[in-house]
């Protein structure tokens, strides 16, 4: 509990130097640690939460700099953290920034932190304009990646791996799809104009935001007319492209954008599973309403006898879990829970499953491998080794995706079993 006002900016930092401190401590965001934030702080104390998480190399290079001795507070730690990331981007409130941190220092420990917190924050306004050159002069620590993950990149992509970290480090883009099914993309983007929302179009259903703005504010959210949902991820539906009426398994569904998107394109007869009930509701939600059905279940589709039939799909679409390492711009707490031999691990379950989904789709079907990572081996490396285990199988189309200041990163594969 807290004894802070609800709408103060130092409850907002104590929220956030909290949520940061179980992130640290292994923690997903996915796991909901923002639900648990009153909903009127919500939006301010995510802000934070957010920025820090994607500044942390930063903040953690200008305390590492701050301090004489690791700290004994790890909850302090990332109150700094947080402070120090609101002090970069309102310089204009300097002072209160300050104040409102050793507000919230005093809720933490029994408020033995907060002239300590006081004078590094101090401290570092002193020391602004020397720390940020020192920082901006080390192309690791500039990178705000773990060592690993830049190595990975700078091996993979010699030429673009600058442009991937810097838009790994920036807020995301917001994507629209528009719900073809009730309104045509051009109509829907003269909503927008009417409502002061810039945007342009993208592919055949996308928008793209020129800036983010809440889904309550986007017309006809609640009617169905539009989704929330990258460009990059819309390749899905567009690459998969199953024949109206046809048999279509989404086998890693939820929360569901995908399996909505293939329905706005035609009539199909979609089987959408995810292994949480609680995931299922999520893509049932979502489909009612856009005004779209779908069987959903519960279920692992890489083990076939709990849900399959026995009769083959037409097309099959396998989002397979993964690192996200392409998409980590939206998830800031992914670049510092993952470690090197997870993506051992994500490629093992990835191979397991597309093993197993290969024998649902039928002879002259298709599967479309997906993953929104950039490491190639969840991605090429990993189609590769699939075709030589699959004789039957060909590969149609294959694309990496690299963040852009318009989409995030994704791969694609279309695969098609041979007769």
């Amino acid at each position: 509990m807290s004894s802070l006002p609800l709408n103060s900016l130092a409850f907002a930092l104590l929220q956030a130097a909290r949520i940061d401190t179980a992130v640290f401590g292994g923690q997903s965001l996915a796991e909901g640690l923002l639900g648990r934030v009153d909903p009127a702080a919500r939006p301010a104390v995510q802000d934070l939460v957010y920025g820090s998480l994607r500044a942390y190399g930063r903040g953690d290079f200008f305390l590492s700099r701050l301090l004489e001795r690791p700290l004994a507070s790890d909850e302090v730690r990332a109150l700094l953290l947080v402070a120090i990331y609101r002090l970069e981007t309102r310089p204009d409130a300097t002072h209160t920034v300050v104040d409102q941190a050793v507000s919230a220092a005093g809720e933490v420990a029994g408020g033995h932190f907060r002239g300590l917190v006081n004078a590094v924050l101090r401290n570092f306004l002193r020391q602004q304009a020397a720390l940020t050159a020192a920082f901006a002069a080390d192309t690791v620590a500039a990178s705000m990646h773990p060592d690993w993950w830049l190595a990975r990149l700078q091996a993979a992509y010699p030429a673009d791996w600058p442009s991937i970290v810097a838009s790994g480090n920036l807020p995301p883009p917001m994507g629209l799809r528009v719900n073809s099914r009730r309104i045509s993309r051009d109509e829907y983007l003269v909503k927008l104009t009417a409502a002061g929302i810039a945007a342009h179009a993208v592919d055949e259903c996308g928008l793209a935001l020129a800036k983010a703005v809440p889904v309550e504010a986007l017309p006809g959210f609640d009617d169905g007319l539009v989704s929330v949902q990258d460009p990059g991820a819309q390749m899905a539906a567009n690459l998969l492209n199953p024949a109206p009426g046809s048999r279509v398994l989404d086998a890693c569904a939820a929360p569901g954008g995908k399996t909505a998107h293939l329905l706005e394109r035609g009539d199909l007869d979609l089987l959408a599973l995810d292994l949480k009930p609680a995931r299922c509701r999520r893509i049932a939600d979502g489909l009612s309403r856009l005004g779209l059905t779908a069987r959903i279940e519960a279920a692992d589709c890489a083990k076939l006898t709990t849900w399959w039939d026995g009769r083959p799909f037409d097309s099959v679409l396998a989002d397979v879990p993964c690192t996200a390492s392409g998409v980590v711009r939206r998830n800031p707490d992914a670049k510092w829970l993952r470690r090197e031999d997870d993506i051992a691990s994500f490629a093992a379950a990835q191979a397991r499953i597309v093993d197993a989904l290969w024998q649902v789709v039928r002879s002259g079907g298709k599967l479309l491998y997906v993953t929104c990572s950039v490491f190639p081996a969840e991605n090429g490396e990993q189609i590769a080794r699939f075709l030589q285990r699959q004789p039957d199988a060909s590969r149609c189309h294959e694309e990496q995706l690299l963040p852009t200041a318009e989409h995030d990163g994704f791969f694609y594969c279309l695969l098609e079993k041979r007769a």
